[in-house]
């Protein structure tokens, strides 16, 4: 699942646990790798135009083969219940070559902002198995629903509940940039891609910014455009993965994949506005709800 803007159900969350997570995410962000770093190639893109990386003609380099999603869903009844789901797919054929689903009780309520701490550990354990039970197709990159770099600073929530607390404030605006994406990322070692369905507020960036402009400029759809934010720092790009999305994905970097090789990455899964591999994380979590009689 990825960043809301709601506070809903955080109210328990004292100042205390956010500091510790603060701590944690500025300890990851030092191990945080933006550039490629891999050892598999992409396989012949249908646009040879498209910016990024250079296409690795060493015949000796294996071409990249299995790449994994991974969504959570939740019961309508219980915010705390969740189901987790982590596929792999074969990018020849698009076929799912690994499913695993895992429903738990999180023990962590929503925090914007604080995401990762409530659904990387589930999402870890399903790597960690996968290592054990099917390592030949464990994801060479792993998608991520939810952001990477493009990550929401403090929520105002925060900023009024810690206004006593200058250092923490401090503390949270260094964390900015650092999503789910990133985290789980550096956690497995995996190279990772953060795919979002909405844009909150990041670096002055917003929807309704970013419509504007794409107006103005009288961009298509089927145009890849930039996220650079007040800072000048490209934090992700909008991208409408098919001739008939109405809606963009926001694509960021997560870990161990540069935002170009992560674009032509997502271009490869281009049939529906979802990614698929998130968009079959997200079917069958769902699925597995229901047959457990959870939905």
């Amino acid at each position: 699942m990825e960043e809301d803007a709601s506070t809903s159900g955080n109210s328990n969350i004292s100042p205390q646990l956010v500091n510790e997570w603060i701590e944690i995410q500025d300890s990851l962000k030092k191990r945080l790798i933006t550039d490629d770093e891999f050892d598999w190639k992409l396989p012949p893109m249908k646009d040879q135009d498209s910016e990024g990386m250079e296409e690795n003609q060493d015949s000796n380099v294996e071409i990249l083969k299995y790449v994994g999603g991974v969504d959570l869903s939740f019961s309508r009844n219980d915010s705390l219940i969740a189901c987790a789901t982590l596929v792999v797919l074969d990018i020849s054929t698009l076929e799912v070559v690994h499913e695993d689903s895992s429903i738990i009780k999180l023990r962590i309520p929503y925090v914007p902002g604080f995401l990762a701490f409530r659904e990387a550990p589930v999402l870890l354990e399903l790597l960690k198995k996968m290592e054990t039970t099917s390592p030949t197709l464990y994801p060479q990159v792993l998608m991520v629903d939810g952001n990477g770099l493009l990550h929401p600073r403090a929520p105002f929530l925060w900023i009024s509940l810690l206004c006593h607390y200058w250092s923490l404030l401090k503390s949270l605006e260094r964390s900015a940039g650092f999503g789910l994406a990133c985290h789980l990322g550096v956690l497995a070692d995996l190279p990772t891609i953060g795919i979002g369905k909405n844009l909150h507020q990041v670096d002055g960036l917003t929807q309704s910014r970013v419509r504007q402009v794409l107006e103005a400029n009288g961009k298509p759809r089927s145009d890849i455009f930039p996220l650079i934010g007040d800072s000048g720092s490209t934090l992700g790009a909008a991208m409408w993965t098919t001739k008939s999305s109405l809606k963009p994905i926001f694509i960021s970097v997560g870990h161990r994949v540069s935002l170009p090789s992560a674009i032509k990455i997502v271009k490869l899964f281009g049939r529906f506005r979802v990614p698929e591999p998130i968009r079959q994380a997200d079917i069958r979590s769902k699925d597995f709800f229901r047959k457990h009689g959870l939905s």
